[in-house]
């Protein structure tokens, strides 16, 4: 053994010693830094929150408020309903992700195992509905029309149903009086997304992830008044969860009521009136395509004349707002949203487009005068107006001369407004206007009564429409040129897979159009101006548009943005807010044009074509006006409009694929009218039996505890209107 120091070795142990000590250091110091953050820096807040684990919230929805009819009856409450509900969070603690659990509560509820599996599943890109959109953190309800058993033994037997409550909550309501669904118009309620309560945390109005919310309708557009706050209970609790003492206490503060101009007996009327009209005409045979008429949807609207406040406002197909209440089924959602539903939750009065036909004459009238055109001036009546080889026919190729404007509207002569249209298209320069020389009186005026604008109803989602002027067809043509070249390359190549030479010709002439369009669709043909001028061609409208038009018509020129909502009323009942009428414009028209038109118009009802509807009426007493209105529509059956006043009321009614204005919706329209004044047989008025002579002008009683005193009821009344039938 040799007596030799080991020096090298020495030296690498003391370099790994002073290694060590260096990475101790540096962790016990790591160590010190972060406890100095967490306990001296933080220390504060990590606190509040370490408090905070021992506080579990409950939260009490508010009260939501009551929507009310004009008269103060109830179209929207709240009731107290057994709601079964699934604590998402619980059951993905269990093995099987609570499907066990959830195939024994869909046993007790008389439900499919895969309904409730939809009623619980989160939606997200991938997952139609149903699915829950609220929060996954809140209890998603899965039925609120439990009965006592059934809640009696989901509770008794808790260990079964882990995860799982029943209990009695106050869910929304829509009674329907008179059976009055006003679906569109009241909308409906869902829960709110994690992005809308992030959204709303700093407004006038924050969310919780337990409220429901206004989708649609005055739901939507109110919801804030209406929702209220919902109130916070905060429990002390020990680390089993077992609850110690209150810690907080928020009450709930109920939301507001809205009353609305909306009468429910008049609503009853319309639904079903406008019901009555579509399932008559499906039973009778279009001459045009020799097969029945499919009359598959329809508007109506009734509207004050002088305030543009909406007494009823019907749409069909409609539903019924109650399937939406506690999450909707699989079943009735697809019923609602497939392509076969027609889709029912559009409010097709305030978002159906569709050409006007003869109702637009009025504007074409406002232009004319505007441009020049006395409206007193006789102007050619005749059979048929040629351009080049087309002509277009008069309707049922007839003539009535040299006639005014004012016979023009009454006749409702399409040749006086062709002439008129093309006269116009000439003086703005044709196919080639000069830049900013060209009038277009005729689209102005259109402009300014409205159209291509929303009228600004309290309802959500309301459609513009369009007005097809030379700056629309640019900026069409601009979106479209491409699409409509390669259609006209492949149908020239024959790679479109149609024949040119197919029995009806639509194949050679969708292709001729896709070619016309690819080279020229920015220009404003002499056809376009045309027949625009008797509202067809790319022309849209909405009823809504029509009636507030016409109303003006009837006040004196004032265009008035319509209103539903008429009054928010605090929960105590101590604050009115009251929505008075506001307009957004006027009429294109002197006074005395506008004059000149209501005369007309008034004579459509006692001598034109909207006469044989109202022959027995009491014109006298209660002057009628009224335009009929007929459009064609490419593939399809034409359209039937009915727009008509008289100094009280505006109503207005259009069904898709019906035939004439008057055939299809002029027996509804009259009966609406009969019911509103009291209108019997001979023209006779009962002023007993008349359900609104006059506009609703004060808000019902508010009682002291902000309730509101519904008007005396006379269903006997609604039930007589609702035995009318066509004659």
């Amino acid at each position: 053994m040799s007596n030799i120091p080991e020096t090298g070795r020495t030296s690498r142990v003391t370099i790994r010693l002073i290694g060590i000590q260096i990475l101790v250091f540096s962790l016990l110091l790591t160590l010190g830094g972060r406890l100095w953050y967490l306990q001296i820096r933080n220390g504060d807040d990590y606190s509040e929150e370490a408090a905070g684990n021992h506080v579990q919230q409950v939260v009490q929805p508010a009260p939501r408020g009551t929507i009310y009819d004009a008269r103060g009856v109830p179209l929207a409450d709240s009731e107290t309903r057994l709601v079964v509900s699934a604590s998402r969070t619980e059951l993905m603690k269990m093995k099987d992700d609570g499907e066990a659990v959830l195939a024994r509560v869909a046993e007790v509820l008389e439900m499919s195992e895969e309904d409730v599996a939809h009623k619980v599943r989160l939606c997200n890109a991938e997952t139609p509905q149903p699915c829950w959109n609220g929060s996954p953190y809140q209890p998603i309800p899965i039925s609120d029309e439990a009965t006592t058993q059934q809640a009696l033994t989901i509770r008794e037997r808790a260990e079964d149903f882990p995860g799982i409550t029943a209990e009695p909550t106050a869910v929304r309501h829509y009674p329907a009086p008179y059976e009055a669904k006003t679906s569109q118009v009241l909308g409906y309620l869902s829960p709110v997304t994690d992005d809308e309560v992030q959204q709303a945390k700093d407004t006038d109005s924050p969310l919780l992830r337990s409220d429901q919310i206004g989708r649609s309708g005055i739901e939507r557009t109110y919801d804030s008044a209406l929702r209220g706050d919902a109130g916070v209970l905060r429990y002390e609790v020990d680390k089993l969860g077992r609850v110690l003492g209150m810690a907080e206490a928020e009450d709930p503060v109920a939301g507001s009521s809205l009353v609305t101009s909306i009468d429910a007996r008049v609503q009853t009327v319309v639904e079903e009136q406008l019901g009555l009209a579509m399932e008559t005409v499906r039973k009778q045979t279009d001459s045009i395509t020799g097969r029945p008429y499919e009359a598959d949807a329809g508007a109506a609207i009734v509207m004050e004349s002088q305030t543009g406040r909406i007494v009823a406002m019907a749409s069909l197909p409609d539903y019924d707002p109650n399937a939406w209440v506690g999450g909707i089924d699989s079943d009735t959602y697809a019923k609602l949203t497939g392509k076969d539903s027609n889709y029912p939750l559009l409010n097709r009065a305030i978002q159906g487009q569709a050409a006007p036909g003869s109702i637009f004459k009025v504007v074409s009238s406002m232009g004319a005068v505007n441009a020049g055109y006395a409206f007193n001036d006789t102007y050619p009546c005749s059979a048929s107006y040629s351009l080049g080889s087309h002509s277009f026919a008069n309707f049922e190729s007839t003539g009535h001369g040299p006639i005014t404007l004012g016979e023009a509207l009454k006749y409702s002569c399409n040749t006086v407004f062709y002439r008129l249209g093309h006269q116009e298209w000439q003086k703005d320069g044709g196919l080639n206007p000069d830049p900013g020389e060209a009038n277009e009186y005729l689209y102005q005026a259109a402009k300014d009564f409205g159209l291509g604008a929303k009228t600004g109803i309290d309802l959500p989602n309301e459609v513009t429409g369009r007005v097809p002027d030379r700056a629309w067809k640019q900026d069409y043509w601009e979106a479209n040129k491409d699409s409509w070249c390669k259609q006209a390359k492949a149908a020239e190549s024959g790679e479109s897979g149609e024949s040119a030479n197919d029995a009806d010709g639509t194949s050679a002439y969708v292709a001729k159009l896709a070619r016309e369009n690819c080279l020229e669709g920015m220009k404003l043909r002499a056809g376009d101006s045309i027949i625009y001028a008797i509202g067809q061609g790319d022309l849209l409208v909405t009823p809504i548009q029509m009636a507030t038009g016409y109303a003006a018509i009837a006040n004196g020129g004032t265009l008035y943005d319509p209103t539903i909502g008429k009054a928010i009323i605090s929960p105590d009942g101590q604050r009115i807010e009251e929505i008075k009428p506001s307009a957004h414009g006027k009429l294109p028209a002197s006074k005395k044009t506008v004059q000149q038109i209501d005369a007309a118009l008034q004579t459509v009802a006692t001598e034109g074509t909207a006469a044989w509807r109202f022959t027995d009426w009491p014109h006298d007493k209660i002057p009628m006006h009224a335009k009929t209105g007929t459009a064609q529509v490419y593939g399809k059956q034409t359209t039937s409009w009915l727009a008509t006043y008289t100094d009280e009321y505006t109503v207005v009614m259009t069904i898709s694929q019906a035939g004439t204005g008057s055939g299809a919706s002029g027996p509804a329209v009259r009966n609406i009218y009969d019911a509103l004044y009291g209108v019997g047989e001979g023209g006779k008025i009962d002023r007993g039996k008349a359900l609104l002579p006059e506009p609703q002008k004060e808000l019902p009683e508010i009682n002291p505890d902000g309730t509101i005193a519904a008007a005396p009821v006379r269903p006997e009344i609604v039930a007589a209107w609702r035995e009318a039938e066509f004659g």
